[in-house]
């Protein structure tokens, strides 16, 4: 199985790309935002119980994907405090042992494109942070930053790319077969 896990700050379009790029590969998608607010519905963000738990439902559905012998999934992810320092190498640990393989993909785009995105009414559907000044002291204390422990096979800026674009950028520099 091919993981794509596509990651980057919160509004670059993880979500929009990975839709689109689901339907050009046929891979299933694994929205970060699903387990998030699951579990989240229990326990408060950040608690003990919520890392835990969150993190077993994303490990275990790699797993069952593999065991299920899905060709492709796609995963969209942030990084954030609250993910455990071995989150990369426990996923890894579970699809690249049975053949699979995890591509990392990392979306950007420009600050000011960023900001504009962050406040679109689309986010709120699944509780995505659409508060610019959360946004701003949540960047200036940290909470964003890429930890850089993940090896990616492509950087992609889309300030300036539709998601259609980026998903066809994405299948070429991966060399991903499309359905």
């Amino acid at each position: 199985m091919k993981l794509i896990f596509l990651h980057g700050m919160p509004g670059v379009g993880k979500l929009t790309v990975a839709r689109e790029l689901a339907k050009v590969t046929g891979f299933k998608l694994f929205h970060n935002h699903l387990t998030v607010d699951l579990v989240g519905s229990v326990f408060e963000f950040g608690t003990k119980p919520f890392v835990e738990l969150r993190e077993k439902i994303w490990i275990e559905t790699f797993s069952q994907a593999v065991a299920a012998g899905l060709k492709g999934m796609i995963f969209t992810f942030a990084f954030e405090p609250t993910v455990t320092d071995n989150f990369i190498g426990n996923v890894r640990s579970v699809v690249e042992p049975n053949g699979g393989e995890v591509l990392f993909v990392k979306l950007k785009c420009s600050p000011a494109e960023l900001e504009k995105r962050l406040t679109d009414s689309s986010r709120e559907r699944f509780g995505k942070l659409t508060s610019l000044a959360q946004f701003r002291e949540l960047k200036e204390a940290g909470a964003f930053a890429d930890p850089g422990i993940t090896s990616d096979r492509l950087v992609l800026d889309t300030t300036n790319v539709d998601a259609p674009a980026a998903a066809e950028r994405i299948v070429e520099a991966l060399a991903l077969n499309k359905q």
